[in-house]
């Protein structure tokens, strides 16, 4: 049994019993039945909530010295009683009251708590890994115990308005009001029978020294000695106790980089950013000269699940002079890098910073735009590694994908980050990269050809690409939502413009050769008077008919002006509200074709109808909608019995 515990004056009255939000008792339930791998990660969790209360104490404090209540050095105090089974994280950070206590242990604040439980599946070893994503490392604490005990006061407030709560994790939680002499945090952990390892010194100190080597904060540990006098003799059998500092309490991010190990840096990524996975890449840099700052970022190897919630908390953890200003510091990176986590410490920033003030300070926008060229070089270094960059990419590329409209200054380094899915692989894995796509250019090729739809066997099985394959020619399949936006942002590279296939005339450039164009001329001019006839059996439903060479096996495929919103888009901004102005297609028919040639051949009796349904068949093709389906299926069905 650990000795020397610090005392605290606490004496609960009023007590107040409440319900715990659904979610948090689907959590708990999970936690309390289900939970066995890896359970020492309680730990670190509480570890880290001590710490960050130490660091709002100490911003907090800049305003206001009194807070610290004549105890300015913050800390993390950690005992156990093997006798009582229990285990005591306690800080004198910045405490909560009553409002605090019930908001942060009563509910799961943190947005997408429904996407989080829908992911626990009961896989003890993957359950774990997901516990600190949502905010919800506090109840992690249930894991190795069957009842919790939490003991606070706010910094300021009154010693009688301490909070204490307790619960044994089943539906409900006890609120009592608590005369409390210091102000912070004081959780007891009660021990289930089977977690009573935990209240052993040495597992305790490994477990600081593994997970929370890193933390600025000193951990600390009361070590209990025989007293001695000034000649090192005992006394009377008397013992002392005193508090010995377990992790380094060094700020890594300060440290050298040849003095932390990729250890360290993965530990100190899972504090920073809450996960249980270890990141695909970091960069430490530290700059010197008009500007001043060290930042450490990370490429996380999970995403959160509120990823694509653009108004979601992001940014890195931003520090001046090593003083805890803000979690997520928005200002410091693009949104398309939202994924990014990380630390920025600066001596370049008033340390009364506020986020109202960072956007007006023209030092951050330099800070910026260094951080965002580090991540995105940090980013160019991870796809040298295949494997490692297609799990980033599989993981982050639509949220890199909003880059170039964003960031017309990076465009050239986003773009070579991209990736894509092809002909060359006929996969749906998005792997190629446009410098790929250019390497294995045919020999007369001056485009970069590609074409957008609303999934990957659209664009694969695209009339549009039988030309293209024909000849040889690879073409980019683009099947997420975002493409067509973000190819509307990206019209060149590496000095070859961009061409979507199902837009406006088709040039083939130098791969093909002068005969085949001529053939192509000839062609046009011979079947002016089906393209005439067609047009006006067609009328006002199509902007333009012409013979095309872009088909070999399908009769007829409608195209889009070159700078025409594509179908795909047009549906997404459809579907979002916005009214748009009618587009008429251009309808290019196979003169080749089997159903061209009967087309051809018709009288007038029919025709319309006819050419109706090669109309609708190359609408449906490309991914559109027909105003009239039943219409269109009464012809088909009147050529069939014909």
């Amino acid at each position: 049994m650990s000795k020397g515990v610090r005392p605290t004056m606490t004496t609960a009255t009023h007590e107040e019993t409440l319900g715990f939000q659904t979610e948090v008792k689907q959590l708990l339930n999970l936690m309390i039945h289900s939970l066995y791998s890896n359970r020492e990660i309680f730990l670190r969790e509480l570890i880290s909530n001590a710490a960050d209360a130490c660091d709002k104490l100490r911003y907090a404090a800049l305003d206001n010295d009194a807070l610290y209540e004549g105890d300015s050095e913050l800390r993390v105090e950690i005992e156990h009683d093997s006798d009582a089974k229990t285990v005591t994280i306690r800080d004198n950070g910045i405490g909560m009251n009553r409002d605090d206590v019930v908001a942060n242990l009563g509910t799961i604040a943190k947005s997408g708590t429904a996407e989080f439980l829908n992911q626990l599946s009961g896989e003890q070893q993957k359950d774990a890994k997901l516990i600190g994503q949502f905010g919800v490392g506090f109840y992690s604490g249930f894991i190795v115990a069957d009842e919790i005990t939490v003991r606070t006061r706010k910094a300021g407030d009154a010693a009688d308005a301490g909070v204490e709560w307790r619960s044994k994790g089943e539906g409900e939680f006890v609120v009592a009001e608590l005369e409390r002499e210091k102000h912070g945090t004081e959780i007891i952990l009660h021990l289930k029978d089977d977690a009573s390892e935990f209240a052993d010194d040495y597992r305790l100190q490994s477990l600081v020294r593994k997970y929370s080597d890193h933390i600025e904060v000193p951990v600390k540990m009361p070590r209990t000695e025989k007293a001695t006098d000034d000649e090192g003799n005992e006394v009377d059998g008397s013992e002392v106790t005193t508090w010995e500092t377990i992790n380094e309490a060094t700020a890594l991010w300060v440290r050298p980089k040849g003095e932390v190990s990729d250890d360290e840096y993965k530990a100190f990524y899972k504090h920073v950013a809450h996960d249980f996975s270890d990141p695909l890449a970091w960069s430490h840099n530290k700059v010197e000269g008009n500007l001043e700052y060290t930042s450490l970022l990370y490429v996380p190897g999970r995403a959160p699940f509120d990823l694509y919630e653009r108004d979601g908390a992001r940014g890195v953890k931003l520090y001046v002079q090593r003083v805890f200003i803000m979690d997520d510091a928005e200002q410091f990176l693009p949104l398309y890098l939202r994924f990014i986590k990380g630390v920025l410490d600066t001596r370049d920033l008033s340390l009364n910073v506020s986020r109202e003030l960072l956007q007006q300070d023209p030092k951050v926008d330099k800070i910026k735009s260094a951080l965002t060229k580090r991540a995105l070089d940090m980013l160019k270094k991870l796809s040298k590694d295949k494997e490692a960059y297609q799990s980033f990419w599989n993981t982050f590329g639509a949220v890199l994908k909003e880059g170039p409209a964003e960031d017309f200054a990076n465009r050239d380094k986003i773009s070579g980050l991209l990736r894509f899915s092809s002909t060359h692989t006929d996969s749906a894995t998005q792997d190629q990269s446009l410098a790929d796509y250019v390497e294995r250019m045919k020999e007369g090729q001056d485009k970069i050809y590609y074409i957008v739809a609303d999934g990957f066997n659209a664009t694969k099985n695209s009339p549009h690409l039988e030309i293209f394959r024909k000849k040889g020619i690879e073409v980019l399949l683009l099947h997420d939502r975002i493409d067509e936006w973000l190819m509307s942002h990206l019209t060149e590279f590496d000095g070859k413009k961009l061409v979507d296939v199902a837009k406006g005339d088709l040039d083939l450039g130098d791969v093909e050769n002068e005969e085949e164009k001529k053939a192509q001329e000839e062609t046009a001019k011979a079947k002016e008077d089906l393209v005439k006839r067609v047009k006006e059996a067609l009328g006002d439903e199509v902007q333009e008919v012409k013979v095309t060479h872009r088909l070999t096996d399908s009769p007829a495929c409608v195209v889009l002006p070159e700078h025409e919103m594509g179908f795909q888009m047009r549906r997404i901004m459809e579907a979002a509200g916005q009214s748009l102005p009618e587009v008429k297609p251009i309808l290019e028919l196979n003169p080749e074709h089997a159903l061209v040639a009967r087309l051809e051949a018709a009288g007038d009796e029919g025709f319309a109808d006819l050419a109706r349904i090669l109309l609708d068949q190359a609408i449906i093709a490309e991914g559109g909608h027909l105003d009239d389906p039943a219409a269109y299926v009464k012809r088909l069905n009147a050529l069939l019995s014909a």
